[in-house]
């Protein structure tokens, strides 16, 4: 038995990825060259989250074009300078283009394995593991972990591994996931949180009271 079956779900730290490599290619880009530092570490990080929401939605346009105007508003270049250096710096950063990303993703999607829903459907079957393991967590965090390390497997999008999941739980188990998942967490979660709540008010209480006696 793999690895990858008897723990469906990778619960490690993400690691680092090393872009050096990128980060020069990035810098040495036709707009990369005319930045200062500061520019440069902005746009760098902007071109990291927009990689993260291609992997997340399979879309860049609105978070491009977002993230653009909102580093041109303290540079002296406009939103569509701003986009171009973006996109330049993410080219650079990535090795290919945001639309090759975005492709690149669909033809996984097009094109999965044979054991992609059999991998699905252990992913989605261990949401509920995950979400009444101690310190327990709310279903949309374990939805969330589940969908990150299947679209990582599959090297598809976020968004569709969580419809491929709620696919093939709901062909198994003739269930609804979501309905599922929200039952766990009631069961498990939802108690857990109220006992943390009521107990933060205690000490907010009380704190207010020790603060009113010395005034």
């Amino acid at each position: 038995m793999t690895d990858a079956m008897t723990n469906p779900i990778d619960t490690t730290a993400p690691a680092v990825p090393d872009h050096e490599a990128g980060r020069q290619a990035a810098r040495e880009s036709f707009h990369g060259r005319g930045l200062t530092d500061g520019q440069f570490q902005e746009a760098w990080a902007i071109a990291g989250i927009i990689h993260g929401k291609i992997h997340q939605t399979g879309s860049f346009r609105d978070p491009l074009t977002d993230y653009a105007h909102a580093f041109a508003r303290a540079q002296k270049f406009d939103a569509l300078r701003g986009e171009a250096i973006i996109r330049d710096v993410y080219a650079g950063r990535q090795g290919q283009t945001m639309d090759q990303t975005r492709k690149q993703l669909d033809a996984a999607a097009e094109a999965l394995p044979d054991i992609a829903k059999t991998r699905a459907l252990d992913c989605a079957e261990a949401i509920g593991q995950l979400i009444q393991a101690p310190p327990t967590q709310p279903f949309y965090k374990a939805y969330d972990r589940a969908a990150v390390t299947l679209a990582k497997e599959l090297n598809i999008t976020q968004t569709g591994a969580k419809a491929l999941m709620k696919e093939v739980f709901e062909a198994h188990h003739q269930k609804d996931l979501y309905a599922h998942g929200k039952e766990i967490e009631a069961a498990y979660h939802k108690p857990v949180r109220d006992a943390e709540i009521a107990e933060r008010k205690a000490e907010q209480s009380q704190s207010r009271s020790r603060s009113q006696s010395r005034a």
